[in-house]
């Protein structure tokens, strides 16, 4: 199951920069304390709504008693024939980040009138209502006549018509409002941290009876603690916080998946490699962008290695044979001269030094060809170059007197973006080939395909075997070394042109052997 999983989230894994998740984390990083903030005060401010709930709650099951038992009032109609919009109900309206803090309830005045009679006659009726939910829900409530005198509660007497609330609940209009708690008083250091612990909601609501407004319900309590909800709400916090240390968890992965494992595996497959017992690794597939470019430049650069090692092996190994059969004649002849020199005749010894010199003569000639391939694999492409390949092929054509060369080239031609001593070197070679090769006459045509100017060599010898046609180009491959060939020619012929991004093949032809030779067009 869990294989599985894996499997389908590094199919549908995103590809991401390196820098992307960097970024990513660091945000999370630096958000988690703007988020554990945010996320306080969301919950200190969910307890004031909370308690402003509950206020109305209470005050509208007040109001509810108080219209029930109003002196006069009539018994509200049966359910059956209520209007619609009979049901409304009533959404919190402060809010502690925004709303404005007002100072502690001041002490009511004495008031200039006498309270109305059916309020007192009411605050009789409501008393045990009154009581019994104040012994429950802790909160201060008054009950206040028409003109906002209070008729039952704390300062039985006094005057709160001019509070804002109590104004609006006179005009028929529930209203909450926060202030000042002035017996508040610090329980914990670390209370500071609540703006809501000194604070106190009130909640006026007032009593309608026949559609006039008869009296009003003043309702007051703290909001419950910060601490002591988040203590209650442990649960829940909780839970956040393993939401939190999940996310820490995932964006650990993001980065050991994007970076942290692909480098390790990276590290351990270049120790391999360069101990000679493995092979460049897959590249993940949930690796950052960077990473992976970094897993295809070191396949490539794995693949080089390997071949060139492959390369060198087996130079090495043909150097060593070409290089033993004129060593082992040059040793033969000298064991021979010191051997039996004084009974040899002027013609024998004269015989012996004349192999001598031919096999030190084939010898420098292989040196230098192994440097002129040494260079040519060195060979580096330059820049700006614009040859003209006209001039360049009667010039050669006009050195190999022994060939009738024929050079079927437009002076329209485009230049090619390949020096001129690489063309030289590459047209001597194929034209000394041909000579080799019993040819009596060459055709050098060109034509341009796809922003490459193809140049053609044509001769008329007796061709090349199919099976050879691959192997020429390989180092000391040749079918002429009684004549003197060295097999270097076309390899340092190839190695010239590719550092010019040029290449150069041996193609079927009826009659003849034929090389096409791909040059960039400048």
């Amino acid at each position: 199951m869990i294989g599985r999983l894996k499997e389908l989230v590094k199919r549908h894994w995103p590809a991401l920069r390196l820098r992307t998740i960097l970024l990513g984390v660091l945000l999370t990083v630096a958000a988690l304390p703007v988020m554990s903030a945010i996320l306080l005060r969301v919950y200190e401010n969910t307890l004031v709504r909370q308690t402003e709930a509950e206020l109305v709650a209470q005050g509208a099951a007040l109001v509810a008693a108080a219209q029930a038992h109003w002196p006069g009032a009539r018994p509200p109609p049966p359910a059956n024939t209520r209007a619609p919009d009979y049901y409304r109900p009533e959404r919190t309206s402060i809010d502690l980040s925004s709303g404005k803090i007002l100072p502690e309830r001041p002490l009511a005045p004495r008031a200039r009138w006498t309270p109305d009679a059916a309020a007192e006659t009411a605050a009789l009726e409501l008393a045990p209502v009154i009581d019994g939910t104040v012994k429950t829900t802790l909160a201060s409530v008054l009950l206040l006549d028409s003109r906002g005198q209070v008729v039952r509660g704390y300062g039985r007497g006094g005057d709160h018509s001019a509070l804002p609330e109590v104004r609006a609940a006179l005009n028929g209009e529930p209203a909450t409002v926060m202030r000042e708690n002035g017996d508040y008083y610090t329980k914990s250091r670390y209370e500071w941290l609540s703006r809501a612990s000194t604070l106190r909601i009130h909640h006026a609501r007032p009593i309608v009876v026949e559609d006039r407004v008869v009296g009003v319900f003043l309702l007051s309590r703290s909001p419950r603690a910060l601490f002591r909800g988040v203590y209650e709400d442990r649960g829940k916090i909780l839970l956040g916080l393993a939401v939190i240390l999940g996310l820490l968890v995932i964006m650990s992965g993001l980065v050991s998946r994007g970076i942290t494992r692909p480098i390790v595996a990276l590290s351990r497959s270049a120790r391999e490699v360069t101990a000679g017992r493995g092979k460049a690794p897959q590249t993940p597939s949930t690796a950052a962008i960077e990473i992976r470019d970094l897993y295809e430049d070191f396949r490539e650069m794995a693949q080089a290695i390997d071949t060139r090692s492959r390369y060198l092996r087996d130079f090495a190994a043909a150097v060593s044979h070409e290089f033993k059969t004129p060593l082992a004649g040059i040793g033969g002849a000298v064991e021979l001269l010191q051997d039996h020199y004084e009974t040899m005749s002027a013609e024998e010894r004269r015989r012996f030094l004349d192999n001598i010199a031919a096999d030190n003569a084939r010898l420098a000639q292989l040196v230098t060809r192994l440097l002129d391939m040494a260079r040519a694999d060195m060979a580096r492409p330059e820049a700006g170059v614009a040859v003209a390949i006209l001039p360049i092929a009667h010039r050669i054509a006009d050195s190999h007197a022994a060939l009738a060369v024929t050079v079927d080239l437009t002076d329209d031609l485009p230049p090619v973006a390949v020096p001129a001593a690489t063309l030289e070197a590459v047209l001597t070679t194929l034209l000394e080939n041909s000579r080799q090769a019993g040819a009596r006459r060459v055709v050098l045509s060109a034509a341009v395909l796809d922003d490459q100017l193809c140049l053609a060599v044509q001769d008329d010898g007796p061709g090349i075997a199919e099976a050879d046609r691959e192997r020429l180009f390989e180092p000391f491959f040749t079918s002429h070394r009684a004549d003197g060939g060295t097999g270097l020619g076309l390899s340092i012929a190839r190695s010239l042109l590719a550092a010019s991004h040029a290449t150069i093949a041996a193609v079927a032809s009826p009659k003849g052997a034929r090389f096409e030779v791909r040059l960039p067009l400048a």
